[in-house]
């Protein structure tokens, strides 16, 4: 890894991976050359609930470069659940072929092995599997209210008396929002190439956390983690449907015991769909209570949503409803419907991106029932203290960015009455939204190898951290360069790999706190060791270069390891941010346009000013297409999904996108870590949907509710009391 700037944290620099990318070189899951390598293809249901009663394989075992055909009836024995409807999380095992039970439409029922690619794809294609379907599937959320149950004793929290508090407002706001389910998608597709060698495993794939991803593998073949080894030095995206191990690697590694050479399963795009994961659609009741002068009585926010029939997985949308604003009665209630469907998982800013839309939403249907500016009504209701958790934040600077963002925007110049601002066919709107998220810090390890070439130093840094595009490389080594004071191009990071010390991978938006907490830990360390050992006084400056010298040693190895302070557990660490939409509506077409948006971040030291507006330009992005497009519907009588290919399931695209101006304020929080760093990869998303829906709102007088926002959904609507055509 190699790259011309030369210098620490806190600049711009190139991401120091890019040349490799750029010339087909950085290696991704499939792209390891594999001795001996064979293929496999997937197959999956067709009904959505039922059991497979026969299997005919007669045709495709004839076929040409065949080796094998998998399906429950000579898959290996694997570790299953211990109870009905577990909780799934990073290192949940992930049994499959276990049985003839169907639970959902396109589970895995079969696996097909061949010599090439192609004959595995075709094989799979002669094989006829007759079901016996079960008419009692799940799939109608609308119809299956009355099974709705609480996943877990946390689905209800309360402070104070919400029905108290909305008898003392003097306007209450109660309103239903919805977000559909939606797919992640990431570039590259979910694939690994694995092979079984007497016991011990080692695994090419495409997962956002490595540690976790052994652990799983581990406790599904029931071998010591130990003997699994994964590797993943690049990938390709992920958005959360990484973070968990997936059945397809399970597959890969069962096929490679069963044929004793190593096997290369990619998962289609229409499969992944199906087989890796989603955002559930939520239902989310709001009910707020305010007086006259702004201040909140009582905020309720009650989720409604879906999980599989065989593991519980509950998006927390009313997590951010619990410690955004300063409310004494705070209700928050969440419900899971067990359906036919794949189980759902994380997708970037699981809870804020659909939550904060519900809320930031309401929040906005207030400020208009008061006749308050919206920066205004949020602003009065603030709070330096988390409520929730009954800990004060480390750090908020939420009026700072509101106030800052409102300048830049120039909110001034936003006409309160809406349908006022017009340009000819026009109706011109402003929106904004608060965010926040969750900024973690975990333990992290990391190894530093340093060599004496002449008269510079040349650094190695492991770790076992990945790069899911974000610029993990990049900042690992500046935050190298910084505090062994060598240039960036003396640095080769090698991640990606479960045999470097242990990290807690690429998601949470805790990956860039912990792992340059770790990097500077086995700096400062190696530094130390080097001084001790000739007497040198710790606050003496010495080249790095020279340090060896003095210690006669042309290599040296250190180890570090970084984690919360107790200090740290003593507050609530979050990143805050302030989003700001003008869209233009077409008054006749419904057809609207985003223009320009602004962003205010503030989380904390900015490591990489430009790999972070990378991160937030693809936040918004994803922001966007939550409104503009991103849903993924139900077939109704058959269970599988209506929207399956990008021909279908819309995501935006250059057209789509705004003028973007983001802003990071100045912000080092001490309490969060030692060097001062927020996570930002999932503020961006944050209630990024709920400003362009208020600016709809400003626009047009039509309250958008329900998500994405087409324009026959726009012309359909009706303006909101009090606003005339």
């Amino acid at each position: 890894m190699k790259t011309s700037n030369a210098t620490g944290i806190g600049n711009a620099i190139n991401r120091v991976e890019g040349h490799l990318k750029v010339m087909g070189k950085a290696k991704y899951a499939t792209e390891f050359p594999v001795e001996n390598k064979v293929y496999a293809q997937s197959i999956n249901s067709t009904i959505a609930k039922g059991e497979i009663i026969s299997i005919d394989a007669t045709a495709a075992e004839q076929a040409a470069g065949v080796l094998k055909i998998i399906t429950y009836k000579n898959a290996d024995k694997l570790k299953t659940f211990d109870e009905a409807m577990p909780s799934v999380s990073t290192d949940t095992i992930a049994p499959v072929l276990q049985s003839n039970k169907i639970h959902f439409y396109g589970e895995y029922v079969g696996l097909v092995v061949a010599k090439t690619f192609e004959q595995a794809q075709y094989a799979a294609s002669l094989i006829k599997i007759e079901y016996k379907k079960d008419n009692s599937a799940v799939i109608d959320f609308e119809k299956s209210r009355s099974k709705a149950f609480a996943p877990s004793k946390k689905s209800d929290y309360s402070r104070g008396d919400v029905e108290k508090g909305l008898k003392e407002a003097d306007e209450i706001i109660e309103q239903t929002y919805h977000t559909p389910i939606e797919h992640h998608h990431p570039m590259e597709l979910h694939a690994t190439i694995a092979n079984w060698d007497n016991g011990k495993v080692l695994v090419y794939a495409s997962q956002q956390m490595l540690e976790d991803a052994a652990i799983a593998i581990s406790g599904t073949f029931q071998i010591p983690t130990k003997d699994v080894r994964i590797i993943a030095p690049f990938v390709g995206g992920g958005f959360g449907s990484k973070l968990n191990l997936n059945g397809h690697v399970i597959m890969a590694i069962m096929a490679s015991k069963m044929v004793g050479q190593p096997v290369q399963l990619t998962v289609t795009r229409n499969q992944m769909f199906t087989n890796t994961n989603m955002r559930q659609k939520n239902e989310q009741k709001m009910r707020i209570g305010a007086k006259k002068d702004g201040t909140l009585t009582a905020l309720s926010h009650e989720v409604l949503s879906h999980t599989s029939t065989t593991a519980i997985f509950q998006e927390p949308c009313g997590m951010i409803s619990k410690m955004m604003y300063n409310v004494p009665n705070n209700l928050v209630k969440e419900r899971l419907i067990a359906m036919n469907l794949q189980t759902p998982f994380a997708m970037r800013a699981p809870g804020e991106a659909t939550g904060s839309f519900a809320l930031e939403s309401a929040i906005d249907e207030m400020a208009w029932k008061l006749k308050m500016d919206p920066i205004e009504f949020r602003i009065k209701n603030d709070s330096q203290h988390d409520l929730h958790a009954d800990k004060p934040f480390s750090s908020r600077l939420l009026v700072e960015c509101l106030r800052i963002g409102a300048d830049k925007f120039g909110w001034k110049d936003r006409k309160e009455q809406p349908r006022t601002n017009k340009k000819g066919n026009w109706l011109i709107g402003y929106g904004v939204s608060a965010a926040s998220r969750n900024a973690p810090f975990q333990k992290t390890n990391a190894k530093i190898i340093l060599k004496l070439e002449e008269k510079k130093v040349n650094v190695t840094v492991q770790m076992d951290a990945t790069d899911i595009g974000t610029g993990s490389y990049t900042i690992i080594a500046q935050t190298a360069s910084e505090y062994l004071q060598i240039p960036v191009d003396q640095i080769d990071v090698q991640i990606g790999d479960t045999d470097f010390p242990v990290t807690p991978g690429s998601g949470g938006s805790w990956g860039a706190a912990s792992y340059c907490n770790g990097v500077q830990s086995a700096c400062e360390n190696a530094i130390n060791k080097l001084k001790v050992n000739r007497n040198i006084k710790k606050d003496k400056t010495v080249p790095l270069a020279d340090l060896l010298k003095m210690n006669q040693l042309t290599s040296f190895e250190a180890e570090g390891s970084a984690e919360p302070s107790l200090e740290f557990k003593k507050y609530s660490v979050f990143s805050f941010g302030a989003n700001f939409t003008e869209v233009w509506v077409d008054k006749d077409t419904g057809m609207y346009r985003i223009k320009r948006m602004v962003n205010v971040a503030s989380a904390g030291k900015i490591l990489n000013p430009k790999t972070a507006y990378g991160q937030i330009i693809g936040g918004i992005t994803m922001g966007a297409g939550m409104v503009i497009a991103e849903q993924t519907k139900v077939e109704p009588n058959f269970g599988n999904f209506i929207t399956r290919s990008f021909a279908d399931y819309h995501v935006p695209v250059n057209l789509d996108m705004a003028n973007v101006n983001v802003v990071f304020l100045p912000e080092e929080d001490k309490i969060a870590n030692k060097m001062g760093i927020k996570g930002i990869g999932e503020l961006g998303i944050t209630s990024v949907a709920a400003s362009i829906a208020n600016a709809i709102f400003n626009a047009t007088g039509k309250r958008m509710r329900d998500l994405p926002i087409t324009p026959e959904k726009l012309i359909e609507a009706g303006l909101e009391p009090g606003i005339s055509a």
